[in-house]
């Protein structure tokens, strides 16, 4: 989170985390502060690129992907721009990340199923230069 936040904004953020379409209105209520002073804190937060956008979370059941899991993977040698462009193609992949330590890359994975998870994984673990991977399910959201 962007330094500089004060009580405030940090109570702003929570409050749009828990209930990102909550009125104005009701965050200036709940915070015993000015609707205007709700709407031109939010309005600099997403200015200074502090709020990137709001979302909407989806309950398991209502989910599109029931199969969820994160994937860490090594790269051979200096590969890793050629396996960024190849992983793209995967629709499966929701996101994929460059990360530090061990691993090189974190991929985010949805399916409709298992065998279509597994299908995926496999696909991945024959892309050339592609040594290592170590993957997780996430099983349930608890935030």
């Amino acid at each position: 989170m962007a330094a500089g936040l004060d009580d405030l904004d940090r109570q702003i953020i929570a409050a749009l985390r828990a209930d990102a379409r909550a009125p104005v209105a009701g965050l200036a209520a709940a915070l015993k502060v000015s609707r205007a002073t709700v709407r031109a804190r939010i309005d600099r937060l997403v200015e200074t690129g502090t709020i990137l956008g709001f979302t909407v979370v989806l309950r398991g059941a209502g989910a599109v992907a029931p199969v969820r899991a994160i994937t860490l993977i090594e790269v051979e040698g200096q590969g890793a721009e050629r396996i960024i462009a190849r992983l793209r193609g995967f629709p499966e992949i929701r996101s994929l990340n460059t990360t530090n330590g061990r691993w090189d890359l974190v991929a985010e994975i949805e399916t409709d199923s298992l065998p279509a998870f597994d299908d995926c994984l496999r696909r991945i673990r024959q892309v050339e230069g592609i040594t290592a991977t170590e993957t997780n399910i996430l099983l349930s959201a608890r935030k």
